[in-house]
């Protein structure tokens, strides 16, 4: 009893070892993809901008609890699976179905293992990711407060403080000129001021945190609230300066966001907001998903094993494949649940579990499937075997030349003592020198094989 105790021991942490090897190639691929996505951008930055370098690594740090639980979803269910599909085709789960342990035998390293990853990332969930979009947004602030042109965009309208609207049809930053300039500044509460400029030049003062936008032949056209007066000057040169901290202390005030909250805040939120209300569907989405995605990280973790178990590929990428195919299928229904529960439509309380429950329907349909030697049908509805048929070599058995195995009605396994018809798929995964032929299932029985679960003999 010992020896069989320390043996599942053994198998135990050999499987942890496996998927935790796949874990981190896995996690550090999918986040290089992501991350690569947003590099664009941040080049931009370094260069065009010439924002300072630390800045640059702050926002990358910034975005990486994000970009981490975005990704383990799919890195969970992709490393459990790939490393039971290599035992599959190493014929490892043979050799461990053969010595009478089952699925269920070695589920404990998965289970751990997806316990961890629900740990992690309930922890990247709940504290990782609002200091994450906390700490992005005053990194903006420290980019603005050492450059302040960086928030200038071509060829659109928009605030980048209170009160003062912008429109530039270029900008080059090398010079810090704009070409074909739109302002509206409303910062006096009596009079509305719009400037049309053909250039301008912005100009930035660290110690006085002051800026000045030099104008260059333009019109001010000048309108009362009431529109009873208003005044037009053309001029050779105006300058509009603005102070630096109405910028900061404009950002600062906004009202923080459901996704920048703790648990504590996003509680305090539910409780002072209107029930029903856009905020408070978006404040229960954003509480509720702090526990939901790392439990669906958890299932999906269960959901590779099955999946793996079942997959006959000579290769990973039918894994790769099956692993995204099912991750992408959780997202998608993530955000349109989302969508819903943000419209009112669908309770937030109800609606952000839906995507989880498909997961645990998904997942005890497997295991049970598995547990009982019944095939997955989609696999077996799908398969590519039955389009392009293997035709099966013959074997000698007791120096004596047998029939082919597709013309064979029932093929034995040496070592497990059980039998099988031809065309069952544990069959084709009985090792050559472990193979035996039958006539019929009286003979098999008469010599002592077990007949199988899963084609019943």
């Amino acid at each position: 009893m010992l020896k069989v105790t320390s043996l599942r021991l053994t198998l135990h942490k050999y499987i942890f070892r496996e998927i935790c090897a796949v874990f981190f190639a896995s996690l550090l691929v999918f986040v290089f993809i992501i991350m690569a996505s947003r590099m664009m951008g941040i080049t931009e930055l370094l260069i065009n901008e010439r924002v300072y370098p630390i800045h640059v690594l702050k926002i990358i740090l910034c975005l990486m609890p994000r970009t981490i639980i975005f990704s383990l979803p799919a890195t969970c269910l992709m490393c459990v699976l790939l490393t039971f599909l290599r035992l599959s085709n190493d014929n490892e789960m043979v050799a461990i179905n053969s010595s009478g342990i089952s699925l269920y035998q070695i589920l404990p390293p998965v289970i751990f293992f997806s316990l961890i990853s629900f740990f992690i990332a309930s922890f990247i969930s709940i504290f990782g990711v609002p200091w994450g979009n906390r700490s992005y947004k005053n990194v903006i602030f420290q980019i603005v407060e050492s450059k302040a042109d960086i928030a200038i965009k071509e060829r659109i309208f928009y605030q980048p403080f209170e009160d003062v609207i912008f429109y530039v049809n270029s900008f080059s930053p090398r010079d810090r000129t704009m070409k074909d300039i739109f302002v509206v500044d409303k910062r006096n509460g009596s009079l509305t001021n719009t400037i049309v400029a053909d250039k301008g030049k912005i100009h930035s003062n660290r110690i006085s945190k002051m800026i000045n936008i030099h104008f260059i032949d333009g019109t001010i056209f000048t309108v009362d609230n009431d529109f009873k007066t208003s005044r037009t000057i053309k001029f050779d040169t105006y300058d509009l300066n603005i102070d630096l901290k109405e910028i900061i202390s404009y950002f600062v005030s906004k009202e923080k966001k459901p996704k920048e909250m703790s648990i504590s805040e996003l509680i305090h939120e539910l409780k002072t907001s209107q029930s029903g209300s856009l905020r408070y569907n978006q404040t229960g989405i954003k509480l509720l998903e702090m526990f939901s995605i790392p439990m669906a990280i958890f299932f999906m973790g269960l959901i590779g094993a099955p999946l793996g178990s079942q997959v006959r590929s000579k290769g990973r990428s039918k894994g790769i494949v099956i692993s995204l195919v099912i991750f992408l299928i959780y997202y998608v229904s993530l955000i349109s649940v989302r969508y819903v529960c943000e419209m009112g439509i669908l309770v937030p309380w109800v609606g952000i579990w839906i995507p989880n429950l498909f997961l645990i329907i998904i997942s005890i349909y497997l295991l049970r499937r598995i547990a009982n030697d019944r095939p997955i049908v989609l696999f077996e509805r799908f398969s590519l075997k039955h389009l392009f048929p293997k035709q099966i070599p013959s074997i000698q058995v007791n120096n004596q030349q047998a029939a082919p195995y597709d013309k064979v009605e029932y093929i034995g396994n040496l070592r497990a003592h059980k039998f099988h018809r031809s065309d069952c798929r544990w069959a084709e995964k009985i090792a050559s020198e472990n193979r035996v032929s039958f006539s019929s299932s009286k003979e098999a029985s008469d010599q002592g094989y077990m007949p199988c679960n899963l084609c019943k003999p």
